[in-house]
């Protein structure tokens, strides 16, 4: 191959590349926006079967059954399943796990693992060629056991972390949004579902809870309810405020776009409260860096020359 065909060859692969790579960001914003619509299609159909069949109108004492009901199998009072399996949902939503068996399957994991591991560790230890005293054993074991436990919530609680610093990364500017369609004169659940659906491509997570928000305010009959199920999946910072602002505006029959404008100037205050906060922090960050990187190669170019200028004069007596 000579080096024109080389050349071509190359030029094409890049070129190829710099195609997929500028034309990617667009499908898979396609691929958010079907993603979005299925969730919310899904969550809309489970409320209206729940509607038909009458579980969505039961008592406030027994809307946690759907908890209740994939943990009582494990426990005997049903009441205990209830309260930890309630518990246990509320975290999984918060990570993005919605499925109705996801806490058996989390109960399951935080059994079987420990299991796992112990008798991975055991294995190594068992054809392990070294004499391995008996304490050093016995700590292996019970290192694996706690790590086999403990790794489902580390789990869950990176996603729970992830999900939040997205939510609150974008809800600032979603809450603009709502709030100038509140003052144009749009309903709140239609308000919400427009944001959900322009949100869609900067924030996957927030369009899908402000998706499911507006078909629970749409298919529900108390708005208290679905606000404060929201404020549940997201779990803290300016979205949970947001619903307990229109909770509390529903309950005291205040103006729904008050609310949404104190929180919005709430919202932009703690964004530049944090931005200053990382602006004032940044000097003591740099302060190790320059010290191991900065000023070593400063001095080098500095007393370099005279280093030099020194050793050639004592060579030269």
């Amino acid at each position: 191959m000579d080096n024109e065909l080389m050349i071509t060859v190359v030029s094409a692969l890049l070129a190829a590349v710099s195609f997929i790579a500028f034309a990617l960001p667009f499908l898979q914003r396609a691929d958010k926006k079907e993603r979005f619509k299925d969730v919310i299609e899904k969550r809309r159909k489970d409320l209206l079967d729940a509607s038909r069949d009458g579980s969505l109108y039961k008592a406030k004492d027994e809307s946690s059954a759907s908890a209740a009901d994939s943990m009582a199998s494990l426990y005997k009072m049903q009441k205990l399943a209830g309260e930890m399996g309630e518990k246990m949902r509320e975290k999984l939503l918060q990570a993005g796990i919605r499925s109705p068996n996801a806490p058996i399957k989390f109960m399951i994991a935080k059994g079987v693992l420990p299991i796992i591991l112990f008798g991975f560790v055991m294995l190594v230890i068992s054809n392990s060629e070294r004499d391995i005293p008996n304490i050093i054993q016995l700590l292996c074991f019970f290192v694996a056991a706690v790590i086999g436990y403990k790794l489902p919530d580390i789990i869950i609680k990176n996603e729970i972390d992830k999900r939040q610093e997205e939510i609150n990364l974008s809800f600032p500017d979603a809450l603009d949004m709502m709030l100038i369609c509140v003052q144009g004169g749009i309903g709140l659940e239609q308000t919400v579902d427009r944001v959900a659906q322009e949100v869609a491509e900067q924030s996957e997570t927030l369009a899908e809870e402000l998706g499911i928000l507006s078909a629970e305010m749409a298919m529900l009959n108390d708005r208290r309810q679905a606000l404060q199920d929201f404020a549940k999946r997201v779990g803290s910072g300016g979205a949970r405020s947001f619903a307990t602002a229109l909770i509390q505006a529903e309950q005291y029959g205040t103006s729904v776009s008050q609310a949404m404008r104190v929180m919005s100037d709430e919202i932009r205050e703690l964004r530049m409260a944090k931005a200053e906060e990382k602006a004032a922090s940044l000097p003591p960050k740099l302060t190790v860096p320059m010290i191991l990187f900065f000023l070593p190669a400063l001095f080098i170019i500095i007393l370099g020359p005279a280093g030099i200028e020194a050793s050639a004069a004592g060579v030269g007596q």
